[in-house]
């Protein structure tokens, strides 16, 4: 069973920053960040493979930067230039080659106009 602690998220004013992350018991081929907004659907935001490659939601590209520390089982998604649209809770996702995804607690973030 992997675990996963997501720490970082907060309220933030329009067009300010923060940085998410989260750390894995164990070393995942794949990880990422969902996000959920109130009465929608759970939604990718970005993920990075071990190996560095990454994809973004069209809708973060540019503002959003994904990255990992493979030493420490740790991802982390710098968020800037937030927009109100932005809050959600986030999820961090462990994507293992063989067998089931595994997700985080959740963290808020909230961004203010």
């Amino acid at each position: 069973q992997v675990q996963l602690v997501e720490s970082g998220g907060g309220l933030v004013q329009a067009g300010g920053s923060l940085r998410l992350s989260c750390v894995a018991s164990e070393s995942i081929f794949r990880m990422g960040w969902y996000r959920q907004a109130p009465g929608k659907q759970r939604e990718l935001v970005a993920t990075i493979t071990n190996f560095g490659n990454m994809d973004y939601a069209d809708s973060v590209k540019g503002r959003f930067t994904i990255s990992r520390d493979n030493a420490k089982n740790t991802i982390y998604l710098q968020m800037s230039s937030l927009k109100p649209e932005d809050t959600a809770v986030y999820y961090c996702n462990a994507i293992p080659v063989l067998g089931p995804n595994y997700w985080g607690q959740g963290t808020q973030v909230t961004v203010s106009s």
